[in-house]
């Protein structure tokens, strides 16, 4: 089963891409997971990728898409994979196309992790770090024992400016004006299925296996 996982900021993406790894055998493949073992086998893809991020440059499409290439042609991809963080442009989405037919394969389904927006601020804003030991806690779903503190050091926890309010609004409407064309892109060829994320994280896997099962 060939699989792309796409969801905003805060959907619990990670979590049910360990799921669906763990119930389907099938590799779940990062961007960065791809550049970082293309860069370490020291494939001439992976030095040029290495060479874009060293200079703090986004790596061009062409690049990223050798990458996937190489990666998809392994032998752990042979029963299916799970594509996760690509695409993430129109462009990379029709690339990808191209490359799968190339290689007598094709995307069974994209599955969207859809999130309301006030949920995705409580949860992206709701973390909180202590400076000291580097536990994370969360307000609503992971608080510590005296409000304020660390459990372990009792250091009084930090919200970091990544998960400040406005910043993690802005992040959101960024996300979100890059993924709304790709799923509308996936939804005219077919592939695309939605399930709902603002759930507990068991039932959200079940809607996805219910819907890539039918």
């Amino acid at each position: 089963m060939n699989l792309i996982l796409m969801g905003m900021p805060g959907a619990g993406k990670g979590t049910q891409a360990e799921q669906i790894n763990e119930a389907y055998n099938i590799p779940h493949i990062s961007t960065g997971d791809m550049f970082r073992l293309a860069i370490k086998e020291g494939t001439d893809l992976g030095k040029q990728a290495k060479d874009f991020m060293d200079q703090g440059e986004l790596v061009p499409d062409e690049v990223t898409i050798g990458i996937v290439k190489e990666r998809l042609s392994k032998d752990d991809c042979k029963k299916g994979f799970l594509l996760d963080g690509f695409p993430r442009t129109i462009a990379q989405a029709e690339a990808l196309q191209e490359l799968l037919t190339d290689i007598n394969e094709t995307i069974d389904y994209v599955v969207h992790v859809d999130v309301p927006e006030e949920k995705l601020l409580e949860r992206l804003t709701g973390r909180r770090i202590c400076p000291t030991c580097g536990t994370a806690y969360h307000v609503a779903y992971q608080p510590p024992e005296v409000e304020g503190k660390c459990d372990k050091d009792s250091a009084q926890l930090i919200q970091r400016d990544d998960d400040k309010p406005e910043t993690v609004k802005n992040r959101l409407a960024v996300n979100l004006k890059q993924t709304k064309p790709l799923l509308d892109f996936y939804q005219d060829k077919g592939y695309l299925v939605t399930v709902d994320g603002d759930q507990e994280v068991d039932q959200v896997f079940k809607d996805i296996q219910t819907k890539i099962e039918k």
